[in-house]
């Protein structure tokens, strides 16, 4: 492809609304232009991104067995009701009407269009397993769109689903699935871990998300060096550390002290002298059943999600409230001295502590948990990096991820629910079983762009970059540049290796601008110099390794860049 052939719109500034690294060279570099909040145009250079991923997707979808179709984006309303979502799925879902009054809605998943297909065609044993996948739009209406194409309203995901038998034709798919996505993201060129994750809205008892590190990561994830452990922190449990010495000991019975305008952790912590992993804090929710307490370590945070399992939907007390219900202004609450149902973070079973007094200005020494007040014991802390690891005890680290992927046991959730059955070898009706697996094509792309860069532009991994090579000629003008570089494209054509020539007439600088902010990983740089030598120049993006070689020799040594 000729430069001058295809629209590369290159940008000089930083656009103002773009702060991750791969959201603003995705728009300098012409790779996408945006359309509205979470909607993006993918011009040339970013479309063949998107195809260089979608073809690996594919090949190793392809070689586990699975069977490619495609499913309507719009989908009835009456499918998704019978499963529950329609109603606990809240605003992210783009829900319309059609001319005749009927519900629906834009697929933002298609767990219920495929098990209505299922449940259509599958009859008996005979006909499982099936392992069948598509790629296709989907649209969530996403609160707060940001970061380019990490975070958008309608973006493209490759979703393929498993119907088995059993558990253990379950376990096989899940695991071909997990082994096909770790091929995927290599040949992209990431670094990912696979991390233990939350079903979420998807239901089902097991599922794991693939995560690219980045600090553009909206997901935290924890890590075990030791044993290998990683984690989502909306699931992770952990170990914390120990309770640092003195604060709450009192040699005998509980004693108030008086703290004045002093409620959160970090003011009583320092007028008292004492740690924050010394104090409980008492936080007033109230719940479908009505309020409780959840108590957590001083130098901790509740995680919500955590207790939203134990507990159910509940939110933060109002003030009025918690004066109302324990006659105490929020900031002096303690765990002893009420009848209110309390759910405790286990790292609170043991020590003394410091609490709310239950009295304004006041906070009490010497609570003893399961001596002063009963709980109940859950993991309801965010674990955090120098905490223990929950399988081996060493120090787990933290580090911000993109998610790429994620794979899930969904059993019979959705079989069950649209009556997606089958009959066994003994005639007897069972539900089959299924799994789901997503990948975000152009979440790969951002992540490896995150991922691979420098102060010039993007480094793009040689699979799945726009072009394998780019060829400048530094003065098209000169007949013998230009000839060797017409000469150098069709060699490259005909052995089938990707060039962009920029045969633009522009100085040498905006072309070596342009090349480095595009990233291709090859360049071919052809100048008068070089050329009195009988050489042109090659350059790799990633390594900054230049090396002069004949124009007969440019297409063997750039198979061996390539390969290598």
């Amino acid at each position: 492809m000729r430069f001058t052939n295809i629209f590369i719109p290159t940008l000089r500034e930083t656009p103002a609304e773009a702060e991750a690294i791969s959201h603003i060279l995705m728009l300098r570099a012409g790779y996408i232009r945006q359309l509205g909040a979470g909607l993006y145009i993918y011009l040339p250079l970013g479309w063949r991104v998107i195809e260089k991923i979608n073809r690996i997707i594919k090949e190793e979808m392809d070689a586990i067995g699975a069977q490619e179709i495609s499913m309507p984006a719009l989908h009835p309303a009456d499918i998704w009701r019978k499963t529950g979502r329609w109603s606990d799925i809240g605003d992210e879902m783009f829900r319309l009407k059609d001319r005749g009054g009927r519900d629906m809605c834009l697929g933002m998943t298609h767990e219920e269009i495929i098990t209505w297909l299922a449940s259509m065609e599958i009859r008996s044993y005979r006909d499982l397993p099936q392992v069948w996948y598509q790629i296709q739009t989907k649209f969530r209406d996403e609160a707060r769109p940001k970061s380019g194409v990490l975070r958008t309203r309608e973006f493209i995901m490759k979703d393929s689903y498993s119907f088995d038998r059993d558990e253990a034709g379950l376990e096989a798919n899940y695991r071909k699935h997990a082994e096909a996505y770790h091929r995927i993201f290599r040949r992209c060129g990431l670094r990912f871990y696979q991390v233990e994750s939350d079903p979420g809205m998807m239901g089902g008892a097991t599922a794991h998300e693939f995560m690219a590190p980045s600090p553009a990561g909206e997901d935290t994830i924890v890590l075990c060096a030791e044993c290998g452990y990683a984690a989502n922190t909306e699931l992770a449990p952990s170990a914390p550390l120990p309770q640092k010495a003195a604060g709450g000991e009192r040699p005998g019975e509980p004693e108030d002290v008086a703290t004045p305008e002093k409620r959160t952790v970090a003011e009583v912590s320092a007028y008292l002298k004492a740690d924050p992993s010394c104090f409980i804090k008492s936080l007033l929710l109230i719940g479908g059943d009505g309020p409780f307490l959840a108590l957590v370590r001083g130098d901790q945070e509740l995680h919500e999600k955590k207790l939203r399992r134990i507990a159910g939907d509940f939110r933060p007390a109002q003030k009025d409230e918690v004066k109302d219900i324990l006659g105490v202004e929020a900031g002096f609450i303690g765990p002893h001295g009420n009848d209110l149902r309390k759910i405790a973070d286990i790292s609170l079973r043991e020590g003394v502590y410091i609490t709310g007094a239950n009295r304004a200005g006041f906070h009490t020494r010497g609570i003893r948990p399961g001596v002063h007040f009963d709980a109940e014991w859950h993991d309801i802390h965010v674990a955090r990096g120098g905490d223990g690891c929950p399988k081996c005890g060493a120090a787990i680290s933290e580090e911000k991820a993109i998610e790429i992927g994620n794979i899930f046991k969904l059993g019979t959730k959705y079989s069950a629910a649209l009556k997606a059955v089958y009959l066994d070898e003994g005639g007897k009706e069972k539900p089959v079983i299924m799994g789901s697996y997503g990948i975000g094509p152009a979440r790969i792309a951002a992540a490896a762009i995150e991922q691979n860069n420098d102060s010039d532009g993007i480094i793009w991994p040689q699979a799945i970059a726009p072009f394998d090579v780019e060829i400048i000629p530094l003065a098209v003008e000169d007949r013998e540049i230009s000839d060797t570089a017409g000469t150098i494209y069709r060699d490259l054509q005909n052995e089938n290796i990707e060039a962009l020539m920029d045969d633009r007439n522009e100085r040498p600088g905006v072309k070596f601008k342009d090349a480095d902010l595009i990233g291709i990983p090859v360049q071919v740089i052809i100048g008068k110099r070089t050329l009195r030598e009988g050489l042109v120049e090659l350059k790799s993006k990633k390594t900054k390794e230049t090396l002069k070689v004949a124009p007969s020799d440019v297409v063997k040594k750039i198979r061996e860049w390539i390969s290598s």
